[in-house]
């Protein structure tokens, strides 16, 4: 059940260990009131989406060998090289020569001076190709980060093994797997603004390439909060999403973390990916044992893999996953609130959240977790959450209803007590949102409305 306990438990005790104990709860983003009819002052913006997509984007930045895909789906591909590097690749343990081309954004200020940036991209990778994804940010004091390493990610692993970097850090801000963290926000040291640089390699001497067709990053800062005001619920709606659960796959594929509780983000991707119609073919499954019940789980963990990280878990590793279906979309943001989640919903939109929580903090669940992804797919007449929950015995079981006040609680928090009384961090509303290059306009409405233009 956990989607990257290991790691996201170190990143909460860090932001714990800054923080202290003593934090105040605060408010979430505007909401329009609670069930006593209250309403609450709206909030300064507490997410900034910024992504490049379109052919006046890519032409922005700095081009050092790659050149502009012009079609109906703009994108990045290699043109001449810029030159030839090599790299060790940890995991296999082999130094390779590469072909590169990059590509750098226009510094991007963020509407909101950030505590924490989280990159995401959209990318075909064919076989002899690979990219890199890095961030460099200005700080609120003017001073710069260094180039951080967001990922190195190829769709397949026959090339590279696809991997995040650990031990980034200038004593002012980490990376954390795949965020970008100011190390003491207490402080009151933000990032102002960052840029993105995307290096695509290929085999020397080959036509090959990577194409690109999405970068971005979400920055936020999401004040402390160890509870949120109650949301007024909206319309009610159920999406009609394919059920898979985790658990059905323990002890499988030891080398992609073992299925089980390991694997909640990889099937809840499974899950949206196959609701937009989309799903590996048969051949792509063909290295799965046929002994074992639905495939596409398996394979969806093993193209998610982080193999530095060594989990399924990365936040942006799993929506480039989805977006390697055809003309598929995705990014990693945060919403601020289930009203957003219900105008996505409303507009035919699933979403796949991170959430943490003790037992009895989620009524049903019949479990805790420090760190777990479930599939959104609607809202009942009285505003409860209706969730595909890999975290069930069964797929048949999958389909759960979660009290809306207790699930918008421990999605929406950044603080929480953990079994043994300490304070340790939530997600803040973190969710993937996976979406079809041609949305209808409702569901282009509804994107724009919870910050993803394009």
């Amino acid at each position: 059940m956990a989607d990257s306990a290991p790691r996201r438990t170190v990143l909460a005790a860090a932001l714990a260990a800054v923080a202290g104990t003593a934090v105040a709860s605060t408010a979430p983003a505007a909401v329009a009131g609670d069930r006593t009819g209250h309403r609450h002052a709206p909030e300064p913006a507490l997410v900034d989406n910024r992504f490049w997509v379109s052919w006046i984007d890519w032409w922005s930045g700095a081009r050092e060998g790659t050149r502009l895909v012009v079609d109906t789906r703009p994108g990045l591909v290699i043109g001449a090289p810029a030159g030839v590097t090599d790299y060790p690749d940890p995991h296999t343990g082999t130094t390779s020569t590469w072909e590169y081309a990059t590509w750098t954004s226009p510094v991007h200020t963020s509407s909101v001076p950030a505590t924490e940036v989280i990159a995401s991209w959209n990318a075909a990778t064919p076989p002899g190709t690979w990219i890199q994804i890095e961030l460099r940010g200005t700080y609120t004091d003017a001073t710069t980060t260094p180039w951080y390493v967001m990922g190195r990610w190829a769709s397949g692993d026959g090339d590279i093994r696809r991997t995040s970097v650990d031990d980034q850090s200038d004593g002012r801000s980490s990376v954390w797997t795949d965020t970008f963290a100011v190390d003491d926000p207490a402080s009151g040291l933000r990032l102002a603004s960052y840029q993105l640089r995307l290096t695509l390699h290929r085999t020397p001497g080959t036509r090959l390439t990577p194409t690109v067709r999405r970068l971005g990053a979400m920055a936020s800062d999401i004040p402390d909060r160890f509870t949120v005001p109650a949301s007024t619920p909206g319309p009610a709606r159920e999406l009609a999403v394919p059920r898979y659960s985790q658990n059905t796959h323990v002890g499988q594929y030891p080398e992609y973390d073992n299925g089980g509780e390991a694997w909640c983000s990889p099937t809840s991707s499974q899950m949206i990916v196959e609701f937009w119609g989309r799903r590996p073919r048969p051949e792509d499954l063909a290295w799965v044992n046929p002994d074992f019940a639905d495939p596409q789980v398996c394979h969806a963990a093993r193209f998610t893999y982080d193999h530095q990280y060594e989990g399924c878990g990365n936040w942006p590793f799993n929506a480039a996953y989805a977006a390697t279906y055809p003309d598929m979309n995705a990014v990693v943001t945060r919403l601020r609130s289930l009203t957003d989640l219900e105008t996505l919903i409303r507009a035919g939109i699933p979403a796949i959240t991170s959430q943490s929580f003790r037992k009895e903090e989620l009524t049903g669940a019949g479990y805790g977790t420090s760190g777990h992804l479930m599939t959104v797919i609607g809202f009942t007449e009285t505003g409860d959450v209706i969730a595909n929950d890999p975290a069930s015995p069964s797929n048949e079981a999958v389909r759960r209803v979660y009290a809306r006040r207790e699930w918008e609680n421990i999605w929406l928090r950044t603080k929480r007590y953990n079994a043994s009384g300490a304070v340790v961090s939530g997600t803040g509303g973190v969710c993937y949102l996976y979406f079809p290059e041609r949305p209808t306009p409702a569901q282009r409405k509804a994107l724009a409305a919870v910050g993803i233009r394009r």
